[in-house]
């Protein structure tokens, strides 16, 4: 297998970004996991990049793949040749978080938040 240079601009939780990291998984691809919620030059690149805002945005060997699902990823990477070598994606690959995942999130999110009981939170 082609050694390929691979960056993702994903979230760190969002449904359409766990479908693209599971598809390249699935095709044993290693990638650079750009964080564009929490970095804000990342989601900046993708933009330059890209030329729009939309995520998931995936760049194989220099090629910018904007606003893919998971299930356009692999169709693309069929139609350029590329052939799996890793398991079967065990999350959806064609849609965005449901609402009892985006309510999950939240409740974890007001959870880990700042508190006198908790100053340190997000010091790491």
């Amino acid at each position: 297998m082609a050694d390929h240079t691979v960056v993702a601009y994903l979230k760190p939780t969002c449904g359409w970004s766990g479908g693209v990291r599971a598809v390249l998984d699935k095709y044993g691809l290693a990638f650079e996991d750009k964080d564009i919620i929490n970095n804000p030059d990342n989601y900046r690149e993708m933009v330059m990049k890209s030329g729009q805002p939309l995520q998931p945005c995936v760049e194989i060997d220099g090629e910018m793949i904007a606003d893919v699902s998971g299930e356009e990823l692999e169709a693309w990477l069929v139609q350029n040749n590329f052939t799996p070598a890793g398991p079967e994606p065990s999350v959806p690959t064609d849609r965005s978080c449901t609402d009892e995942e985006h309510e999950a999130m939240a409740r974890t999110a007001q959870a880990e938040a700042p508190t006198i009981a908790n100053p340190q939170f997000g010091s790491r």
